[in-house]
């Protein structure tokens, strides 16, 4: 059988990334996490990426990778959100559980530079210790709560080393290498602690802790921010020296990153999660300078333009992950929910690390192509390859909304702007004129996984709309005229129509289908019967060869029970003007063929229809609830399968 190779395209970047790591051994050797399930490794200082196959390795938004501090081959990483540890030992790419004696869970992980045998595991309720490389692990008697960072200290004895731990309760240290701690949080004012890091020289005799905490209004002032020990934790000192804010027009600043290396304990980074406002000092929080501005209208852009800063000037971004090389101060990298960017100056300038700016372009601009470097991290829900010009490729996009390529996939240009939105659900292309093309967009994505059924990614004051392309996806206008302002999920096109009236369907989540009968430029509600009149959250629609309209219409959930009033699968054969149904199977809308979409009542707004291809063809089959006209079938499912 011939091998099949396969490799990510579209763009790269788009989507958050959390808990880099970089090797101390080699600086080219990074490792990072995305939100949607996947790690990725770089040996080329972020040039280009590999995704790690999931059977190795899931991603971590909770854990930053560690490299052991001796062996060079060797790193340790948390696989899935609340997975085990597990170690490579072959520079990661190849992963197995590292200790069957630790829990699942770990959130922090630190190893003594000096003594590999002491390893400390953080975790949300206190922590865990080993002193013999892990084949044992206690419990850290007296650490408490959830962990946000911790230290061992290099200028302590070996045979009885201090350890240190930021948590939501405090601060804590321990003198017997980790096994009793106590409270050493005396001169913060709070003790819920956002982020620690410690550097520690023996060669110097140095021991820098810092740690930040909320910054609150008091009595009309802000307080809180970033604390700095000189003395073991025994007292602590505000370090919000001149340079850094306590407060933006956000409200007040919250640290929520703070970066320090045992070489030069005295230099630390701090970073707002909010606005992504990036400071360093060289002083111990005596005074700070800001290090990263990522848009063309501060006037001090030092980022590496990528594809949004190339097409917009930029925007402030909320910061996701951070860390630092142990063995080089100047080299930073930052995550955010959009890119990745290393600084190996010491914050004078960044690369964006997330994408490629296609070479013979001139200097990044409007309009320009852009290459996938393999950091692919966000989702897509449908490519498309032009049904006249086959070189035109499109991809609709989650939280980048919309790319398309005019070489067949090797390289891509990015739009931004109204009409489009965080997310295109679908395109419908035009069978008979080149170039035209209606868009599903969305201010909400994931519609309808579990993220906005449960309500944890959904806001009801979510708009959409639909767009309309005449130059192949090169701009686009709106075409919502009627519409209400809701998310618009899904959008088809009846090729049967004249050519200057075409037949479109949209679904409106929340709201129902529409339809227009003049290519777009004006909408009307087709919903009677489809839902329920509490459910009309309609997430997918496929028109099937013979002209039967199928919708899907989705529920919500509460803990783990759904609310399913309404939800279902829905067919109609008369242009939309009647839902009706109430069966546990249905057509396959590409095959003609029977589909199973009863479920089992705690779980039937998850489970996708599925073909039943031992079925024989047939129609629709149960009892409807109205004969005559267009009838639909309530089926429980989640996801209407495409067109094949």
């Amino acid at each position: 059988m011939r091998k099949v190779e396969w490799k990510s395209v579209g763009l790269s970047g788009g989507g958050a990334m959390y808990t880099p790591a970089i090797s101390p051994h080699d600086s080219n050797l990074t490792l990072l996490n995305c939100d949607m399930s996947a790690a990725y490794r770089t040996t080329d200082g972020g040039d280009t990426w590999q995704m790690l196959h999931h059977e190795q390795l899931l991603s971590s938004t909770a854990c930053r990778p560690v490299f052991h501090p001796a062996d060079p081959n060797v790193v340790f990483a948390a696989s899935g959100w609340r997975g085990p540890l597990m170690v490579s030992r072959d520079r990661g790419l190849t992963w197995s559980r590292f200790s069957e004696g630790l829990p699942s869970g770990i959130i922090e992980f630190a190893i003594d530079p000096a003594n590999t045998d002491l390893m400390l595991a953080g975790f949300g309720d206190g922590g865990y210790f080993s002193p013999d490389a892990g084949k044992t692990w206690r419990r850290c008697e007296g650490l408490q709560g959830k962990v946000s960072g911790m230290h061992v200290d290099q200028t302590s004895s070996p045979s009885m080393r201090r350890c240190f731990a930021g948590t939501d309760r405090g601060v804590f240290a321990s003198n017997d290498g980790g096994a009793t701690w106590s409270d050493a949080s005396n001169g913060l004012p709070w003790r819920s602690v956002l982020a620690f890091a410690g550097g520690s020289n023996p060669e110097t005799g140095i021991c820098v802790l810092y740690c930040s905490i909320e910054i609150k209004v008091v009595e009309g002032k802000c307080a809180g921010g970033v604390y700095r020990s000189d003395d073991f934790g025994n007292t602590w000192v505000e370090a919000m020296g001149e340079g850094i804010g306590k407060a933006s027009d956000r409200g007040p600043s919250q640290y929520d990153y703070l970066l320090t290396t045992n070489v030069k304990p005295s230099t630390v980074y701090a970073s707002t999660g909010s606005g992504g406002r990036v400071y360093r000092s060289d002083d111990r929080g005596l005074s700070w300078r800001q290090i990263m501005f990522r848009t063309k209208g501060s006037g001090r852009l030092n980022v590496e333009p990528d594809y949004i800063i190339a097409e917009t000037g930029g925007w402030e971004e909320n910061v996701s992950g951070a860390n630092i090389n142990p063995a080089d101060p100047d080299h930073v990298i930052l995550t955010t929910w959009m890119t990745c960017n290393i600084t190996r100056d010491g914050g004078k300038t960044w690369s964006s690390s997330h994408t490629k700016h296609e070479p013979g372009q001139g200097p990044p601009g409007p309009g320009h192509r852009w290459v996938n470097n393999g950091l692919v991290v966000t989702t897509a829900w449908h490519y498309y390859i032009d049904p006249f010009q086959h070189n035109r490729h499109y991809i609709a996009y989650t939280d980048i909304g919309f790319a398309r390529s005019t070489n067949g996939g090797k390289s891509w240009y990015w739009k931004h702007g109204e009409p489009l939105r965080n997310t295109t659900y679908e395109l419908a292309f035009d069978p008979s004129v080149p170039g035209r093309i209606w868009a599903a967009f969305s201010d909400l994505h994931d519609i309808p996984n579990m993220n906005v059924i449960s309500g944890r990614h959904y806001w009801p004051g979510a708009g959409g709309g639909v767009g309309i392309s005449g130059d192949f996806g090169s701009s686009w206008a709106d075409s919502s005229k009627g519409l209400p302002d809701k998310p618009v999920t899904s959008i088809v096109l009846d090729p049967k129509s004249p050519e200057g009236a075409r037949v479109l369907y949209a679904s409106c989540f929340e709201a129902g289908v529409y339809k227009s009968v003049d290519g777009g430029r004006s909408w009307f509600s087709s919903s009677s019967g489809l839902g329920s009149p509490e459910n009309a959250r309609t997430c997918r629609l496929i028109l099937h060869q013979d002209g039967t309209l199928f919708a899907l219409v989705t529920s919500t959930t509460k803990g783990t029970r759904a609310g399913v009033a309404g939800a279902g699968l829905y067919r109609t054969t008369d242009e939309g003007r009647r839902r009706v149904g109430n069966g546990s199977t249905a057509l396959n809308p590409c095959t003609g063929r029977r589909i199973s979409t009863s479920t089992p009542a705690t779980a039937r707004s998850y489970i996708s229809a599925r073909a039943t291809s031992t079925l024989p063809k047939a129609g629709f089959t149960g009892r409807p609830t109205e004969a005559k006209h267009g009838t639909w079938w309530r089926g429980r499912a989640r996801r209407l399968l495409a067109p094949l």
